[in-house]
């Protein structure tokens, strides 16, 4: 059984991912320390943490660009040993990225479309006659980034470049192109980094209908912590690279390690 099914066989609440004792060095700046943690099936586990905190480099180690000089990551029962970030992709596992990386002169249509590459098993030479097999993966592709489009509320922008897109409606394409790739763990780098408060309830509202209707596991990285207590079910707390805190919401809040080091004041 392959990484993707044996992932999909997964039940909810049980454990998808897992990453024990992750230590991560740049020559000697030590991005992760010693970090152990889980995330389940069918559940939002954010990563929380002051900036430099390691959030982005532990997302980096989870989808295979980083690989650490200490711990192991487990992905759907299984050990994961050095792969590259194809590999991660074809597993299952799909991002988006804290700087928006979209192809500005292309169509949303045409940016979400790229995500569908885990999904298509035409040649090149098939797909440049566009005839039987290759013509029918196409027409198959394009319906579900349709269904996509139709879901995160964009079909008046379908075929604008996104380059012309104000940032709100960029981040909610990225969104799409991760989702087209149909994940089964999907990485959010800060999905509401610049935006204002409508925008950000929105993509709250679209994250949380990712995870119900689709049965998406998400971990993200966010430092609205209003957003971060409302949407999550888990929350994991990074300072300097090392875990501070583990639990949910209510509990990472009264944590007092959490509350010196990042949110400054208890919560009720």
């Amino acid at each position: 059984m392959g990484a993707r099914a044996a992932a999909q066989s997964i039940d909810q609440g049980a454990e998808l991912l897992r990453v024990d004792d992750i230590s991560l060095s740049f020559g000697g700046v030590k991005a992760l320390t010693d970090v152990s943690f889980d995330v389940l099936r069918g559940e939002v586990r954010a990563i929380i943490g002051p900036n430099g905190a390691g959030k982005s480099s532990m997302l980096n180690v989870i989808n295979g660009f980083y690989h650490p000089q200490q711990g192991e990551v487990w992905f759907a029962g299984s050990q994961r040993r050095n792969p590259k970030p194809h590999n991660i992709a074809h597993q299952g596992i799909a991002r988006t990225f804290q700087n928006i990386a979209l192809f500005n002169g292309m169509s949303t249509l045409d940016n979400i479309m790229t995500g569908r590459f885990t999904h298509m098993k035409q040649n090149m030479l098939m797909q440049a006659f566009w005839r039987g097999p290759a013509e029918r993966e196409e027409v198959q592709n394009r319906e579900k980034v349709e269904e996509i489009i139709d879901f995160l509320e964009i079909q008046a922008i379908r075929k604008t470049p996104v380059g012309r897109l104000p940032y709100g409606l960029q981040k909610r394409v990225e969104l799409g192109r991760a989702l087209a790739a149909e994940p089964i763990l999907l990485l959010l780098d800060e999905p509401m980094a610049g935006m204002n408060v409508e925008e950000k309830e929105d993509m709250s509202r679209f994250i949380l209908d990712v995870k119900d209707e689709f049965g998406t596991t998400i971990t993200l990285i966010e430092h609205d912590m209003g957003v971060v207590m409302d949407i999550s079910d888990r929350v994991v707390v990074l300072d300097y690279g090392r875990k501070i805190g583990d639990g949910t919401p209510d509990e990472v809040r009264n944590d007092q390690a959490v509350i010196d080091a990042y949110l400054g004041v208890a919560h009720d």
